[in-house]
């Protein structure tokens, strides 16, 4: 398993490179801001041949580099359609407008050939399965990737802005809503095996648990708990 993984542009966005092995067919998940420069560099550097782009959620610092990435390889995006609007309207999935500069170095619209993902799906591409689930909170049409775990490697989980280590998307942005956000971190993240790694839209790698030991917002919902315990801190929520 071939797993590339760059920060890019002004957010830091983490964009990964997935594929069975170095030389063969790959997955792109979440080129934003600047990405399609790192992109192209890992797939030199791994000689990958990308087959999709798959997008956990619409913000512009995710996706942000769909139409180049996606126009020079004649390649699908994959995004939930919940999100699907913000690929060519950025501005209204953050409420506010992005500014003249930044605009200015963005391809805004959707690629030729758009998918739309759905809960519970397996994406079956590059020779690897993808599991797709449903986790709205930090927008509507947030999604998560896993891949299963095999007998040399552990599960892998694309979290995209659900959740970071030790913190959690933010959700005071259009689509946003903390309540969602708690009950995807019960239902999509607290199943998951301890061994599971968890590679998120920010930050550094981490695992279930990890966060499940540490991160407040996660024993938050594994307690039960909609509001943080009484004389607690949290971390901020993180996220465009």
């Amino acid at each position: 398993m071939l797993i590339a993984g760059f920060p890019a542009g002004a957010w830091g966005t983490n964009c990964y490179l997935v594929a069975p092995a170095a030389g063969e067919e790959c997955v792109i998940i979440d080129p934003g801001h600047r990405a399609a420069e790192g992109v192209e560099e890992a797939l030199k550097k791994h000689r990958l041949k990308p087959v999709a782009v798959v997008l956990t959620h619409g913000h512009l610092d995710h996706v942000a580099s769909v139409v180049p990435v996606c126009g020079a390889h004649g390649v699908p995006a994959w995004i939930h359609p919940a999100d699907r609007y913000m690929m060519s309207d950025p501005e209204k999935g953050l409420g506010r407008s992005i500014g003249m500069p930044l605009m200015g170095e963005l391809t805004v619209g959707e690629p030729d050939d758009v998918k739309e993902l759905t809960d519970g799906s397996a994406l079956q591409l590059a020779g690897l399965e993808l599991s797709v689930a449903h986790a709205p909170g930090h927008t509507k049409g947030s999604v998560t990737f896993q891949m299963p775990e095999t007998a040399d490697i552990p599960s892998v989980f694309f979290s995209g802005d659900l959740l970071f280590a030790g913190s959690i998307g933010r959700t005071d942005l259009p689509g946003g809503d903390m309540a969602e956000m708690l009950d995807s971190l019960a239902r999509v993240c607290l199943p998951l095996d301890d061994s599971t790694v968890v590679l998120s839209g920010h930050g550094p790698q981490t695992t279930i648990g990890q966060e499940r030991a540490t991160n407040p917002y996660l024993r938050q919902v594994a307690a039960g708990r909609q509001e943080p315990s009484a004389g607690g801190s949290t971390p901020p929520r993180r996220g465009m």
